[in-house]
Order: C-alpha cells, then sequence, then structure tokens
C-alpha cells in the first residue's frame, strides 16, 4: 500500500496563487482602502514583484495564463524576495494571533468600501492567500524552497560517487538532495529537557535508533546552530523508549499519562520560543521507536515530522510528512557494524528462514504452516537468548536465501535490517507497514513483499523468483547496506545521515508556496 504514494513525493507541486492574487490585486488599486493597500505591498511578496515588473516585463496576463511560473522565477532568485525579511521577523511574529497578519477589522472594513461584492472577496481571497505565504518568509524558508525547487529539476547524473542507480527511484533526484542538504541543513536542538528521558541516549537494544541519532546530532558540528533563529529544522531530543520506562516506575504508565507529558513540554517550547507558533510545529521533528510513538504523540506533536520505528498507514502514519525509522539492534556501541556479512549465494542452501517469538496472530499461522513441513524452510519459534542461540539465530540467516520478516504485534521488525546486514533477502509481510526511506529507496529492487493473506502460498511465491533475479536482488543487498549501519563517526549516506535526509526531504515536500 505504501508503494501508492511514492510517486506523489518526488518533488514539490507547482503553485502561484499567491502572486497571482498579487496581481489581481494591482488591477483593484481604486477600490481599495489606503491601509489595506499600504499592507499589502508592504509584503515581501509583492515587493518583489514590483521590483521584477520594470526590469523583466512580467505582465500579471502571463501569470495568470501560466506563460510564466512564479514559483520558478522565486527558485531562481530566492534572495530577491526581500532581505528585510529577516530584520522584521520577529516584529512580525510578535504581531501574529493565531498565525494572521492582518485584523480582521481592518479586512471587513476595505470589504465594506468596495463597490462590488466580488471585488470584495477578491480582496479577502489575496489577505488570505498571502497568510499562507508569510509562513515561508525567512530566510531559511526561501532557502528550503530554492532547494526544493533544485531537486524537482535535478539532472540525470553521470558520475554517481559509488551509488547504485537500481536501488534508488531517481538517483539524481536522490544526490542532489543529498548535497544540497549536507551544503544547506542547519538544525537547531532545544535545550529543555531533563535526562533521563531528555538528552540522554541509550546505545543499545530495540530502540537504539533514538539514541544513536541523538548523540551523533547533539554532538554534529556540522549541522547544529547555537542561534535557532538560523535553524532550518528544529529537534526535540526525547526517547519514547526512555519515557515508557521512565513513568512505568512511577506507575503511571498509560498512553494518556505519556501524551499529557509531552504535552507540557510542547507548552514549555512555546512559551520560550516562538518557532513552534511561526509554523505551528511543521519544522519541528523527532524520533520515537517504542510500539507506543506513534500513539503518544499524534495530537500534541501531529504537526511535527515525525520519525517512527512503529511506521503503520493504517495507525496514523502520514506518507510525506512523517519518516519511517529502521529498527536496529545495536549490540556493541563500540563496534557497531561487528558481524555483518554472510556465505556466498551458491552456498546458501535453505530457502526460507524465521524464528522468533509469537507476537500478534500472524507468526502462529507462520509456524502453523510452514513449521517442520519442508526441509528447506527453517520456520521455528524463539531460540534461546544466550551467547550460543544468538550465535546459531545469525548463522541460519547467513546460510538462507530468504529471511521472513513477519510483523508482531506491531508492523515493524528488527529483522529487516538484520536481513540487510547478513545478505539474506527480506520478505516483509506486514499490510500497510512504510519500510525506511521509501521516499528515495525502491526496495523492491533488493526485497520481497508478500500480503499477509497469502502466507499459505509463501513457499511457491519464493520459488517462483528466478534465480538471476535472486542474485540480483542480493547484489543489491550488498550494495544499499551502507544506509543501515552506524557509525561512530557518522560516515556519508549512513544510517544518520539517511534518517536527517529523510526528514530533510520531507521538510521540504511541505515547501510549496500557495
Amino acid at each position: 500500500m505504501w508503494r501508492k504514494h511514492a510517486a506523489r513525493l518526488h518533488g514539490p507541486q507547482r503553485g502561484r496563487h499567491s502572486v497571482v492574487m498579487c496581481f489581481e490585486l494591482a488591477q483593484l488599486v481604486p477600490s481599495l482602502s489606503m491601509i489595506v493597500l499600504s499592507q499589502f505591498w508592504a509584503l515581501p511578496s509583492c515587493r518583489y514583484i514590483s521590483t521584477m515588473l520594470p526590469s523583466e516585463e512580467v505582465s500579471w496576463n502571463l501569470v495568470l495564463n501560466g506563460t510564466i511560473d512564479m514559483t520558478e522565477e522565486v527558485g531562481k532568485n530566492p534572495n530577491k524576495m526581500g532581505k528585510e525579511w529577516d530584520d522584521n521577523e520577529l516584529r512580525l511574529d510578535s504581531k501574529r494571533s493565531g498565525g494572521h497578519d492582518f485584523s480582521s477589522n481592518i479586512v471587513l472594513s476595505s470589504m465594506r468600501k468596495s463597490n462590488n461584492v466580488e471585488t470584495g472577496l477578491k480582496q479577502l481571497n489575496v489577505l488570505h492567500e498571502n497568510d499562507i505565504w508569510r509562513r515561508w518568509t525567512t530566510a531559511r524558508d526561501r532557502q528550503l524552497l530554492s532547494a526544493s525547487l533544485q531537486i524537482r529539476n535535478a539532472p540525470v547524473l553521470r558520475n554517481l560517487s559509488g551509488l547504485h542507480p537500481p536501488l534508488y527511484w531517481n538517483v539524481s533526484m536522490f544526490k542532489r538532495s543529498y548535497d544540497l542538504m549536507e551544503r544547506l541543513l542547519k538544525i537547531y536542538v532545544y535545550k529543555e529537557g531533563e535526562k533521563p528521558i531528555f538528552h540522554h541516549p541509550k546505545l543499545r537494544g530495540l530502540y537504539a535508533a533514538e539514541g544513536w541519532f541523538m548523540k551523533l546530532i547533539e554532538r554534529s558540528k556540522h549541522f547544529i546552530v547555537r542561534d535557532a533563529r538560523k535553524a532550518h529544522l528544529y529537534y526535540l531530543p526525547f526517547s519514547s523508549g526512555t519515557l515508557r520506562t521512565a513513568l512505568h516506575d512511577k506507575k503511571s504508565a498509560s498512553v494518556k499519562d505519556l501524551e499529557h507529558y509531552l504535552a507540557d513540554y510542547v507548552n514549555l517550547i512555546k512559551t520560550r520560543y516562538h518557532f513552534w507558533n511561526r509554523t505551528r510545529g511543521a519544522d519541528h521533528f523527532f524520533i520515537a521507536c517504542h510500539d507506543w510513538g506513534s500513539r503518544i504523540t499524534r495530537h500534541h506533536l501531529g504537526s511535527c515530522i515525525r520519525g517512527l520505528c512503529n511506521a503503520n498507514i493504517a495507525r496514523g502514519f502520514s506518507v510525506g510528512k512523517d519518516v519511517s525509522i529502521p529498527v536496529t539492534y545495536v549490540r556493541s556501541g563500540n563496534d557497531p557494524i561487528r558481524d555483518i556479512g554472510g556465505k556466498s549465494a551458491s552456498e546458501r542452501d535453505i530457502l526460507a528462514f524465521f524464528a522468533g517469538q509469537l507476537h500478534g496472530y500472524l507468526r502462529p499461522l507462520l509456524l502453523q504452516y510452514w513449521e517442520n513441513k519442508v526441509p528447506d524452510m527453517k520456520i521455528m519459534g524463539p531460540m534461546q537468548r544466550d551467547v550460543q542461540g544468538k550465535a546459531i539465530y545469525r548463522e541460519y540467516m547467513k546460510s538462507s536465501k530468504y529471511c521472513i520478516c513477519a510483523r508482531g504485534y506491531e508492523v515493524h521488525t528488527p529483522r529487516v535490517v538484520e536481513s540487510i546486514f547478513y545478505e539474506c533477502i527480506p520478505v516483509i509481510i506486514s499490510d500497510n507497514y512504510v519500510p525506511p526511506f521509501f521516499e528515495v529507496l525502491n526496495w523492491e529492487a533488493f526485497a520481497v513483499f508478500v500480503n499477509e493473506k497469502d502466507i499459505l502460498n509463501l513457499r511457491n511465491i519464493l520459488l517462483s523468483i528466478t534465480e538471476e533475479r535472486y542474485l540480483e536482488m542480493q547484489y543489491n543487498l550488498q550494495r544499499v547496506q551502507r544506509h543501515f549501519i552506524w557509525h561512530k563517526n557518522p560516515e556519508k549516506y549512513d544510517l544518520f545521515h539517511m534518517m536527517l535526509h529523510s526528514v530533510w526531504y520531507n521538510r521540504l515536500s511541505q515547501m510549496r508556496p500557495a
């Protein structure tokens, strides 16, 4: 189901209504009150247009009939849209009420003075459209809008610096986006919040992605800025896993309790800073890998870019806004890439392997249909959790062609990343699961998706894959490993940078002037 949404994420939509309304208003000058006209032409979008008209001979008719796309013009000259925006940013924010820049009395006054209803409605539309436009009025927003246009118009590249094109929907767009992220992106990390829930990364266990990202982003000299006004994005540094356990120790572990705790934190941020209120949280993000991550953030943090391991589109995951985070067991903080790899394709004599707890409804069915049924399907329940048991588990993965990644109570499972590490083709059986980085990665190049209802036909589905196709997928799997590996010192295209890129990419997808 996630694949249906992939196409719409490959570049921002075009839009020109705000600019069109500027030109429409220019024709209504005689009927407007001076107070509305003076405030309207003080808007940077109209100042930008007024400076263009004499030199570039752009008429409002050209914009209206589509001859000139003002979105493109803005993208070509992002700094030309009024440097005074930056000087007046704090003053304008202080005058806002509920995100609107114009007094309703002024709007109604100007409409009463109009000669006809049509003119009055046009005036109201102008003010509404430019209220939306004003949301993209900082230098950082203009940089993001320009970057969005550059990515959409990325030329086809020949020199790809080691990137393997079949892994990506559009490798040229991905590289352009990644390069722009490295060059432009700046992040502010809120200092508020007490340990251990905030600013206290845990680097091992099932929720390690939260901790590794927190550790690496907080110490980053490249992406982090101390002046929040210079940031494109704002990071909320909490751990959903630690939040769950910390409140559990206080015998207060319901979903509502966790929601209220985070709501208090958001209210603190709102009162101390104006950045949340400027975008209603749209440029804020966090990483939450606990199963409850989606539920405890759906209300008070629902407008944020949510980095979720439990990326279930049937449970509120918003494609195009939220980010799917891989579940990563990191058993050694000192050596996170230890024991990666597996046997060659010719040495893998097991068709499919699964072992694990029988969580949820699907895994018991998997064992019912396939445990001890055929010799090339090694399907079993939980293995011993001691050192020897874990070694046997890894050896099975390294010796199998396909590794079954069946959902448990929730849609996500660490077996997806484990399969990638051990070069065993992941077979994802989890309806409504959005795989990590799907906005840029073509998962069908290195993974198999099976509907939950087709579990009885699992062996036939795997046998229908030709040897040529299997070898191609395993080769692709080896090439994609780099995107799922943590490094103590982040490396280009590694898991830290891919998570950050997903946040960056989804923020860019929102940069669409009205």
